[in-house]
């Protein structure tokens, strides 16, 4: 199964959701990958406590390998030998790297879209796929909506947010009508949610009301997450018995059954 984290507006928590979802998916025994194409590799240092200095170990080198398929022909570098084994069992990281952002302009000029989609099909190694993506929607980010199976949408409760969920849908649609029609929005997930607030309940109330696909599950602020931030541990490991990390939990099950 392959999941991509995705959504237009910056801040709503895309690497923290990503990151602690793949991490109790890899606790629960599958083998599980998380792919960070967001330049700024919030998930790379999430996991794997630092960013990959060398391009040739990150995604980077990947979509590098597809530029020179055209130039110089032979295969385009895989993904295999380009995975980190991070210090939690099962789980483990393809890193991000600044070079993505020159790379991107060449990619789109040579329509190499579905190189990502096509490099997964055949990695067989993994349960489950996790892709964090950044937020705005760039060659990277339709890149992974192309070669995932289902798309988790992060939400944080605010008028603007509302706004640029309604540009993230059709943005969403547009996709699948055009490249990937088998990719399903799983749900929205409600992020930095505080139940006793007044506006937050309604504004998650009013979307439900207008058929928008709502997961139950919630997740609440607290500064436990920077704190795992900080320690480079997913909450599962790094407060295992935190309100926040069973919302976790109850989220992964949610997305599961």
């Amino acid at each position: 199964m392959r999941r991509v984290i995705f959504n237009q507006k910056g801040g709503v928590g895309k690497s923290t959701i990503t990151c602690n979802l793949a991490a109790i998916s890899a606790m629960e025994g599958k083998r599980t990958l998380v792919i960070d194409l967001d330049i700024q590799g919030n998930a790379t240092q999430y996991l794997l406590g630092q960013k990959v200095k060398d391009s040739d170990k990150t995604i980077a080198h990947f979509f590098k390998g597809c530029l020179s398929l055209s130039l110089f022909g032979g295969p385009a570098a895989g993904i295999q030998d380009l995975i980190h084994e991070s210090p939690f069992p099962n789980l483990f990281v393809l890193p991000s790297h600044p070079e993505l952002e020159p790379l991107q302009g060449r990619l789109e000029s040579r329509y190499k879209i579905f190189k990502l989609k096509e490099e997964l099909d055949k990695l067989e190694d993994f349960d489950e796929i996790y892709i964090d993506t950044p937020p705005v929607l760039n060659f990277y980010s339709q890149s992974a909506l192309i070669a995932a199976n289902k798309c988790l949408i992060p939400f944080d409760c605010d008028t603007f947010a509302r706004e640029a969920l309604y540009t993230l849908m059709q943005t969403l649609s547009e996709v699948r009508a055009d490249h990937n029609a088998n990719l399903e929005i799983e749900g929205i997930i409600v992020n930095q949610f505080q139940a006793q607030a007044r506006l937050p309940r309604q504004l998650v109330e009013e979307l439900i009301a207008e058929g928008l696909p709502m997961l139950n599950s919630k997740i609440s602020p607290s500064v436990k997450v920077r704190e795992s931030h900080t320690e480079s541990q997913p909450l599962v490991h790094y407060a295992p018995n935190h309100k926040l990390t069973n919302e976790f939990r109850e989220l992964h099950i949610e997305i599961h059954s």
